[in-house]
């Protein structure tokens, strides 16, 4: 009866430890940010994975407070994506400027380590 009650239980609140992001990452975007010198910053993220919410949530206010970045997020299994961005896990964050790379970081969840991984592409 305890295991029942805790299948239940645990069905029941699942969506609750969810990540809610926003899937908008294409290839077609992606390059054409980059072709415009935009800074673009793309979340890799799984819908069950404690450390992308925590992210998600710091991402929907970087959105407000960096008006001229993208933000462009994909779930991590997509294989196709992950391996054009050379991006092996969950809850990396990478920054992009004028055709490349110039800031990365796996796990991070304070926001001013987001905050300040974001400033190395403006």
């Amino acid at each position: 009866m305890k295991k029942l009650l805790f299948i239940l239980f645990f069905a029941l609140s699942a969506n609750v430890f969810a990540a809610d992001a926003e899937i908008n990452f294409t290839k077609n975007i992606f390059e054409s940010a980059q072709k415009s010198g935009k800074t673009v910053v793309v979340n890799s993220w799984n819908k069950w994975c404690y450390t992308c919410i925590k992210q998600e949530k710091i991402f929907k206010q970087a959105r407000n407070d960096f008006k001229n970045v993208l933000f462009l997020s994909y779930e991590q299994k997509n294989k196709d994506i992950a391996k054009y961005l050379d991006i092996d896990y969950r809850s990396t964050i990478v920054i992009y400027k004028n055709n490349k790379e110039v800031a990365r970081a796996i796990g991070i969840t304070k926001k001013e380590e987001i905050y300040s991984l974001i400033k190395k592409g403006i």
